[in-house]
Order: C-alpha cells, then structure tokens, then sequence
C-alpha cells in the first residue's frame, strides 16, 4: 500500500538544503538577487503605486471596498506577477529535487513550461477560492437570517457556528487540494482537481506534515532573527553606537536606496536570502514528498 510518513514528508525540506549544499548556495544567490530587485522597485514604485498600497492597509480591521481593492490589485499587478513567479520558480525547483534529482541543470532553477502552469494554477485557484469564500458566506447570511427568526440568541449562535464550519471547510478542501501544484507538475498539465482523488484519507498525515514543518520554520526564523540582531547590537555598541541607532538602520524614516547601502542592511538581506531559501524548500517539500509516497515512486 502506497503512503507516506508525515515526519519526513515535513523534515524533507531541510534534508534537501543539507544534501544539496550546491544547491542551497544557487538559491540563496537567487534570492538575494529577488531581495535586490524588489528593493529596487520599492524605492522607485511610482506614486499611484503608493496610494494603493496605502488605501488597502489603511484600516486592516475592515474589509477593503471592492472597488478599492481592483484598483490597487491593477496598479500592482506587475509586482504581483513578479512576486508569484518567484515562488514558482522556487516550488518547482524544490519539485524537481525531490521527483527528478537527476536533472540538476542550473540548480534546479528553471523559467519555463513548469512554471507558468504553476503560476496559472495558482490564478486559477485564487479565483475558485474566492468564489467558494463568496458562496459560503452567502449560505451564512440565508441560514443566519432563518435562524434570526427565533431571537437575537439563535442569530448569533448560529452565525459563529456556521463560520467556524465554513472556516473549518475551507481549510479542509485547502489541504485537499494541496497537492495540485506537485500533480501539475509531475504530469506537464494543469491538474486542478486530481489533488482530491490523491488525497483521498490523508488529511491527517497531510496537516501532520504541514503543521511541523511550519513549526520548524517559526523556530528557525525566531533563533536566526535573535542571532542576528544580538550580533548587530553588540557591532553597533563596538562601534561606538547605540540600540537606537540600530533601530533606525532597520526602521528608516523615508525609503531610499541610501537606505540599504549599509553593512547592517546588507548583512539582513544576505541573511534573509539564505533563510527564504531554506524557507521555500520546507514549505515546498512536504507535498512532493507526499506526492511520492502516494504515487508508490522508490528512492
């Protein structure tokens, strides 16, 4: 019977960037290369630009206006393909490790074919997700209204309910769905609903895996953001500086390209490449790897 471990579906991450130190160096570079490139958009990003991105994280407590939101969705747009090309780039040269180590070119790192029907995947699955939102809330607001018939009491207590199920299902059929892009790629199509049939009574080992390997992120992140900054305190103080000076390396007033040209900003972005590297291949992993075990591949 075909399967996997949920243990080392989420640590086969963090083997592939032990493994493959090659590799790891190649994506590193590759993402020091996309920190420079997106510091270079922030500081000339366009003025409309801007304003966009202001009136959407203007009151993150209230949903934006959808008019607002297509706005700002339109004048980002550029940047927003930039970003999920990135990450495409990066699923699949984790997906081609671990389903077809053999072909090492470039260091995984590819932009073609693979990528653009990840990215159209991933199009497509916004779009579905927001409309299964839509759909579900819509069922909330008809059986909240019947039940608001019965009182105030029977309104809100079957508001939540409904909720937390409609939360609970969404992120249910996430799970399930997950293994579409490592589907898509494997079998050189777009594969929208194959993840289900695959997924069929693994939904625990799937959260299983996803759960640890993002727990084992969150530890990494935490102890690298504490070694670093512990690191550049102790250089500011050596130096003759003070915490808050170091503070306003990281937290500048105005956004400039004077802004990064300092060995501590420098310094933060060498060492966030190397972790979004790491980071990309234990959050890709798990599910190549699970596609693995399910399809019955061998070592």
């Amino acid at each position: 019977m075909t399967g996997f471990s949920a243990t080392d579906a989420a640590l086969e991450g963090f083997r592939i960037t032990r493994e493959r130190p090659r590799a790891l160096i190649a994506w590193t570079l590759f993402c020091f290369a996309v920190s420079v490139v997106s510091v270079l958009i922030t500081v000339n990003m366009p003025a409309e630009a801007r304003e966009a991105m202001e009136q959407l994280q203007s009151d993150p407590s209230q949903p934006p206006d959808p008019a607002v939101l297509i706005q700002t969705l339109t004048v980002l747009s550029p940047v927003i393909l930039f970003g999920l090309a990135v990450q495409c780039v990066m699923a699949a040269a984790v997906y081609r490790i671990v389903l077809a180590p053999e072909d090492g070119k470039f260091s995984y790192l590819r932009l073609g074919p693979d990528e653009f029907r990840l990215m159209a995947l991933t199009l497509i699955y916004v779009v579905l997700g927001v409309c299964l939102f839509a759909a579900g809330q819509i069922a909330v607001g008809l059986v909240s209204f019947v039940a608001s018939l019965a009182g105030q009491a029977a309104f809100t207590f079957v508001f939540m309910a409904a909720e937390l199920f409609l939360l609970g299902l969404l992120f249910y059929v996430a799970v399930r769905m997950s293994l579409a892009p490592v589907v898509t790629f494997d079998r050189k199509r777009l594969a929208i609903l194959d993840s289900w049939a695959l997924t069929r009574g693994q939904f625990p080992r799937l959260l299983g895996a996803y759960v640890l390997a993002i727990c084992c992120v969150i530890v990494v992140a935490i102890l690298v953001m504490m070694i670093f900054f512990m690191l550049s305190g102790i250089v500011m103080l050596s130096i003759g500086g003070s915490l808050a000076d170091l503070s306003r390396v990281f937290q500048p007033d105005e956004t400039t390209i004077r802004t990064y040209l300092n060995p501590f900003m420098i310094a933060y972005m060498v060492v966030g490449a190397i972790f979004t590297a790491v980071y990309y291949a234990v959050i890709a992993a798990p599910g190549a790897w699970a596609y693995r075990g399910l399809t019955g591949r061998t070592e």
